[in-house]
């Protein structure tokens, strides 16, 4: 099965095995743990931050830090399509008690004026009567957007203007690494932006586990206590942290590979009739198109495509393709091929 729904799919290498099988552990809720230790200075060096803290997965790094960061009856405010308003459930408004505003935007990466209006929709009452704005969330890349990347500068003055009016800034830095391959800006730039923001391991790094969050040393030390109330404390979490580390030392720059398979595949998609694809030049490893030009649902297209031997997933009503370590150029061309097929035969499972 050719799995592109996500770059979540990817399963550790044997070379990142070893590594894990090998890591030297200790107890990671008192800081025991030498193997995590490593990996909190180094992603901490990475993005220019005094502390970083692990976790499991990014979600809980997106609970923690608004938790850190505001109080009950505060709002966040967010891309309308990101994902901590789209994807974790509510988790904000059970984990911490806040009310989500949206920001409109076309392609996830919204303006110092969309930004503003959502501001001004918050203030409009008397101060005794409205609920006061505190954190701004910027997600990198934008995952529902098609992978879509800040631009330093973009980032930059939506951050400063967050500032100006006395918000925190939080990133979603999930796909952080993606943007930095397909913009050549450092991590650290990125991540000077905003007083927060965290990085995953489990999506196009490939690893099984692990997100670190990072900031001052004062907001980490806090957010220790919401992880261990979060009841994200772990023990010998260096097997899983070694590897993270393998990660971060072998599998950043082939992040390129995944861009050019998605942009490959974005093209070759837009040539086969009945298909629509969002963006035939997609900015990182995020392919979004769609298939009712076909007389088929999503639904039906994406189990027909299944039992041609390819997965991938729906979003609305769109499909997404994600490419990841896990896929080789052949691999596309195979997908391609499934698809071309069921676009021909513009019929059901019968039809292979």
């Amino acid at each position: 099965m050719i799995l592109l729904t996500s770059d979540t799919e990817t399963k550790p290498t044997q070379a990142m095995r070893q590594a894990i099988a090998h890591a030297p552990v200790g107890d990671e809720q008192k800081g025991e743990d030498p193997t995590v230790n490593l990996l909190l200075e180094r992603v901490a060096d990475l993005l220019g931050k005094e502390d970083a803290l692990f976790f499991a997965c990014g979600t809980i790094c997106n609970f923690v830090a608004i938790k850190t960061h505001t109080r009950p009856a505060d709002v966040v405010l967010a891309e309308q399509m990101s994902h901590i308003i789209r994807a974790e459930s509510g988790g904000a408004a059970l984990s911490s008690g806040v009310l989500m505003e949206p920001i409109a935007s076309k392609r996830g990466i919204f303006t110092v004026n969309a930004f503003e209006q959502a501001l001004e929709r918050v203030s409009t009452a008397p101060y005794l009567y409205r609920a006061i704005p505190r954190l701004l969330c910027v997600e990198q890349t934008h995952n529902f957007a098609g992978g879509s990347v800040w631009q330093f500068d973009q980032l930059r003055e939506v951050c400063d203007f967050s500032r100006q009016k006395g918000l925190a800034t939080h990133m979603d830095g999930a796909r952080l690494l993606n943007a930095v391959v397909a913009t050549q800006t450092t991590a650290k730039d990125f991540a000077a932006c905003v007083d927060s923001v965290w990085i995953d391991f489990t999506k196009g790094l490939g690893a099984p586990i692990g997100a670190v969050l990072a900031g001052t040393r004062e907001f980490i030390s806090e957010a220790r206590r919401y992880k261990h109330i979060f009841g994200g404390a772990m023990r010998q979490a260096g097997i899983v942290a070694a590897g993270c580390l393998h990660a971060l030392d072998h599998h950043v720059e082939r992040l390129q590979e995944d861009h050019d398979n998605a942009n490959y595949l974005a093209q070759q998609l837009s040539q086969i009739e009945g298909i629509t694809v969002r963006d035939t030049n997609p900015e990182t490893n995020i392919v979004f198109f769609d298939v009712s030009k076909l007389g088929l649902d999503t639904g039906m297209f994406l189990t027909i495509l299944q039992e041609h031997g390819v997965k991938m997933g729906a979003v609305g009503h769109s499909i997404r393709a994600v490419t990841h370590l896990d896929i080789s150029r052949p691999d596309i061309d195979f997908a391609l091929d499934a698809i071309s097929k069921i676009a021909t035969l513009g019929a059901g499972p019968s039809n292979k």
